[in-house]
């Protein structure tokens, strides 16, 4: 990729499929420009134990284990004047994973109250990719139409719900069928799976 790839990790279930794209990112040697909504903070503590601090962030409390260089550039998710906020601003794509229901409804109106609707509303304004890994059921008519809204606009929905067909024998399996569908619509080079009919 030419350019970096935003990820933005918003307040839904299932924050370690975001923890788990941006360690596939980093080790395909992709700069990333990181995101964490403030309801995702308080996820991370809640379903793996990880205290991030959004004012003073340091990437290796998002990714304890992380070893050797990574090109990650972190923006508080209330910073409107970081670069991912313009259009300006060349990116390859963003993901926004997990991406809850309020975040959904945030980009689907182009309501741009934190830098993760703005960004997003960049991309799909600037006609790139722009992919939503939502983690909501179930799905009230409300959250259907504002997925119809983001998807005729040009984004990308892609719900978490991995597949079993691969041979799965654990949670991390599961999230890694996730993420490898992820990385597959960013063209991302990926052997995290057993891909069908190999």
């Amino acid at each position: 990729m030419n350019h970096p790839v935003v990820l933005a990790i918003s307040g839904a279930s299932g924050v370690i499929y975001g923890q788990r794209l941006l360690e596939v990112l980093i080790a395909a040697g992709i700069e990333v420009h990181l995101t964490i909504s403030d309801s995702a903070r308080l996820i991370l503590d809640h379903e793996l134990g990880i205290k991030v601090d959004l004012k003073q962030f340091e990437l290796t409390q998002l990714l304890p284990h992380l070893s050797g260089d990574a090109n990650v550039v972190y923006h508080h998710y209330q910073d409107f004047m970081t670069p991912i906020a313009s259009g300006s601003h060349k990116t390859s794509a963003m993901v926004v994973c997990p991406c809850s229901g309020s975040t959904l409804s945030g980009i689907a109106t182009a309501a741009g109250k934190n830098l993760i609707q703005r960004a997003a509303d960049v991309h799909l304004k600037e006609r790139r990719p722009l992919i939503l890994v939502t983690r909501e059921t179930p799905l009230s008519l409300i959250q259907i139409q504002n997925m119809e809204r983001v998807c005729s606009a040009g984004g990308t929905i892609m719900p978490a719900s991995p597949g079993f067909y691969h041979g799965c024998e654990s949670v991390t399996d599961l999230v890694d069928f996730m993420v490898a569908r992820v990385a597959d619509h960013l063209d991302i080079e990926n052997q995290l799976i057993k891909r069908w009919g190999s």
